[in-house]
């Protein structure tokens, strides 16, 4: 979904103020959605934040497996057209260290401003759009490699307790 970010001229108060408005879900269904069953494929036009407009197309050759990545992957726009759905949740400390990571200390103050709050809006509308559904086999997963301690987590001052994604989502350890 991190493709489908809005462009300059979507972007105004009425949009954002949308829970998951701040992606272009209209042009994810139209490019990515409707055209997965497409035989010969589909083409996308991935958005390029570093010249804030539309790339190259991208080709994509047909699967009869697709997985769609992203928390707006599951935005009410697209209802049902998902066969199997997840929703991954991540703590608070471990994305702002793995934001921190990858875009470094800049970006993470964006993220922090600006992106994370819109996230947690849509979370907050998605979970009540699940309640409104009545889909009781619908639950956020955590997910995050190798262990977290509670010193981590700012818990405690812990460092020999430690969670696993297997352990805060209720599987066997062999599932993940």
């Amino acid at each position: 979904m991190d493709d489908f970010f809005l462009q300059p001229h979507q972007r105004t108060p009425e949009r954002f103020a949308q829970p998951g408005g701040n992606v272009d879900y209209e042009r994810f269904k139209l490019e990515v959605w409707e055209q997965l069953e497409n035989v010969e494929g589909l083409t996308y036009r991935p958005f390029d934040c570093s010249v804030q407009s539309l790339a190259d197309p991208i080709r994509v050759p047909y699967s009869g497996l697709v997985i769609i990545e992203g928390a707006y992957a599951l935005h009410p726009y697209f209802e049902d057209q998902a066969d199997l759905k997840y929703f991954a949740e991540i703590s608070p400390e471990l994305q702002r260290e793995r934001i921190r990571k990858r875009n470094g200390e800049r970006m993470l103050k964006r993220f922090l401003e600006e992106w994370i709050p819109l996230e947690h809006k849509y979370f907050e509308a998605f979970k009540k759009y699940v309640a409104e559904k009545n889909y009781d086999d619908v639950h956020p997963l955590v997910a995050f490699s190798g262990k977290i301690t509670e010193r981590q987590l700012g818990i405690s001052d812990d460092n020999d307790k430690y969670f696993t994604e297997s352990s805060l989502n209720g599987f066997n350890e062999d599932y993940t």
